[in-house]
C-alpha cells in the first residue's frame, strides 16, 4: 500500500560515487530493558515468551513528503505517547534516514514498551521493478547497510524489510525476486560480517492473491544465507466480513507448516466500518499457531483515508477509529503460552517458473565487487532521504550464484525429490499449503499508476 512516486526511479541520474568512511562497530544499545525479539521455529520470541505483533504502520505525511520521524523528537514525541495509548508493542516506519541518529526517539519507544519494523529502503535508494538489474548497485547496497548499521545497534529494532510489493500482479515484475533475495541474503551477510545483532530479516508481500503463495516459498528456500528469516503480506480481505468470508481460514491452512514466523505487514479494510475484529482473528488460537500477529494501516489520515488520526502541527486529533482500535486491543489481548508455535524452522520447496512466476529458482545475482568493501569496513554514513539516488549508480551485479535450491511444484501439494536443504537448523525444503485462495486484489489508484509506470521501490 505505502509506494512512492515513479518519478522517484528516475532522480539518480547523476550519481557521485565516493567511498564511505569507515564505520566503527557499535554495541547493542540496551534501551531501557526491552529485549531483543528473535526468530524461531515460525514465531518470534523474547526472553523465552513468544511475542506477537500487535502494532500500526507509521509514515506520517505519507510517502510524498518521505520525511522520518523517527530522526525528529517533535514528531516522534508527538505520537509515541499515543502508540503507547493504544496499547501498540510495534511500529512500522518506512522511510528512514540513515544519516540521522535516532537514539533519542528508540529511547522513547524502548520506553513505552514498543519495537520497531524498519523498511531499508526508501524512494531514492531501492531496487526499480521495471529494471531491477543496473538499480542492484553498490551505491544502493551501501545505503541499506547504513540503515542496518545504525538500527541493528537498538534492542528494540524488531526486524527489516529487504523489499516491500515489488512483486505485484504483473508476472513481468516477478523477475525482480531474485534482486530482493539478493538483498536479503547481503543484509544478513552484513549483520554477520560487522558483528552485529542479527535482526529479522524478511520481505513484505503485496495483497496479490496470484503470487503470494509462490513468493513466500521463494524467499524460504534455498541455502540459509538467502533464506528469509520471516515472511510478511498486506491483507486487506476482511471488509463487512469473518474469518472465513475473508478467505482466512484458507491462508492459514496454505500457510500451516511453512516453516517461518508469518504476520500481516499491513491490513485494515475502510470499507468495514474499521471495527477491527481482525484483531480477534488474529489473537485466536484458529491462527496463533501460523501467524504472529500484524500491522494496522494506518497511524496518520492521508490522502487514501486509512488514518485513525488527524495531525495538525503538533496537534492530534483522534478519530473514530483510533477508539475502535484502541478497544479492539483492549478486548482482544495476546495469548499466553506458545500459541501452538511449531519449535522448528525449515525451509520451503522453491516454486517452479510459469507464466505467472516468471523466476529461475537456482540462482540470484552476486553482490557487486564495489559493496564487497563494506562487510569489513562498514558502510559508513548514510546519504540519507535526500541524496543523489542509487537507481542508475553502476556497479551493478553479475549474474549466476547458486542458490543451492531445486525447483519443485508448490501449488499442487508435490513433494521434489530433489528439495533445497539448507544447513544449521534447517530441515531439507517442504512443501506446504492448499489450494490458492480467491481473495479480493485490493491495489490503491497510486499503485495502479506506478505500475503503469513501472517504478516501485524495494
Amino acid at each position: 500500500m505505502k509506494s512512492v512516486a515513479a518519478i522517484s526511479a528516475l532522480a539518480a541520474l547523476s550519481v557521485v560515487s565516493a567511498k564511505p568512511t569507515a564505520t566503527e562497530r557499535e554495541a547493542p544499545i540496551k534501551a531501557r530493558s526491552l529485549p531483543a525479539v528473535s526468530a524461531s521455529g515460525n514465531a518470534f520470541w523474547a526472553n523465552g515468551e513468544r511475542f506477537y505483533v500487535r502494532g500500526i504502520d507509521y509514515q506520517p505525511g505519507g510517502s510524498s513528503k518521505n520525511v522520518d520521524p523517527l530522526a525528529d523528537t517533535t514528531i516522534c514525541g508527538r505520537d509515541i505517547p499515543k502508540f503507547k495509548d493504544l496499547g501498540v508493542n510495534t511500529i512500522r516506519v518506512y522511510s528512514l534516514d540513515n544519516s540521522k541518529d535516532h537514539k533519542e526517539c528508540m529511547q522513547q519507544l524502548a520506553d513505552a514498551g514498543i519495537y520497531l519494523v524498519a523498511d531499508v529502503n526508501n524512494p531514492l535508494y531501492s531496487i526499480n521493478r521495471a529494471d531491477p538489474h543496473p538499480s542492484y548497485n553498490a551505491v544502493y547496497l551501501q545505503s541499506v547497510f547504513a540503515t542496518i548499521e545504525e538500527f541493528a545497534q537498538y534492542d528494540n529494532t524488531l526486524a527489516f524489510f529487504s523489499g516491500n510489493e515489488v512483486i505485484h500482479d504483473d508476472p513481468e515484475t516477478t523477475l525482480t525476486a531474485p534482486y530482493v533475495k539478493a538483498v536479503t541474503r547481503d543484509m544478513k551477510n552484513y549483520m554477520a560480517s560487522r558483528g552485529l545483532r542479527h535482526v529479522p530479516v524478511g520481505y513484505s508481500a503485496a495483497d496479490v492473491a496470484e503470487n503470494r503463495m509462490q513468493s513466500a516459498a521463494y524467499f524460504n528456500c534455498g541455502s540459509d544465507d538467502a533464506r528469509s528469516d520471516f515472511f510478511a503480506f498486506n491483507d486487506y480481505s476482511w471488509c463487512n466480513t469473518n474469518f472465513k468470508e475473508a478467505g482466512w481460514d484458507v491462508k492459514v491452512k496454505n500457510f500451516t507448516d511453512y516453516g517461518l514466523p508469518i504476520f500481516l505487514s499491513e491490513y485494515g479494510c475502510i470499507t468495514n466500518g474499521r471495527d477491527f475484529n481482525e484483531i480477534e482473528a488474529l489473537m485466536s488460537d484458529e491462527m496463533t499457531s501460523v501467524y504472529s500477529g500484524g500491522l494496522m494501516y494506518e497511524y496518520s489520515m492521508e490522502e487514501n483515508n486509512y488514518g485513525i488520526v488527524e495531525i495538525n502541527g503538533n496537534n492530534v486529533e483522534e478519530l473514530k477509529e483510533y477508539t475502535n482500535f484502541k478497544n479492539a486491543m483492549s478486548k482482544y489481548p495476546a495469548p499466553t503460552g506458545s500459541g501452538g508455535a511449531a519449535s522448528t524452522t525449515h525451509s520451503a520447496a522453491c516454486p517452479t517458473s510459469d507464466k505467472l512466476w516468471q523466476v529461475d529458482p537456482t540462482s540470484i545475482p552476486t553482490m557487486p565487487e564495489k559493496a564487497e568493501q563494506y562487510m569489513k569496513e562498514g558502510a559508513g554514513e548514510g546519504p540519507g532521504l535526500n541524496g543523489p539516488g542509487s537507481q542508475t549508480a553502476g556497479d551493478s551485479a553479475s549474474d549466476g550464484e547458486t542458490t543451492g535450491g531445486a525447483a519443485s511444484p508448490t501449488a499442487s501439494g508435490a513433494r521434489s525429490s530433489s528439495s533445497p536443504t539448507g544447513s544449521g537448523n534447517a530441515a531439507p525444503g517442504k512443501t506446504f499449503g492448499g489450494p490458492i485462495e480467491k481473495a479480493p486484489l485490493f491495489i490503491s489508484g497510486l499503485t495502479v499508476v506506478f505500475t503503469l509506470f513501472g517504478a516501485v521501490m524495494l
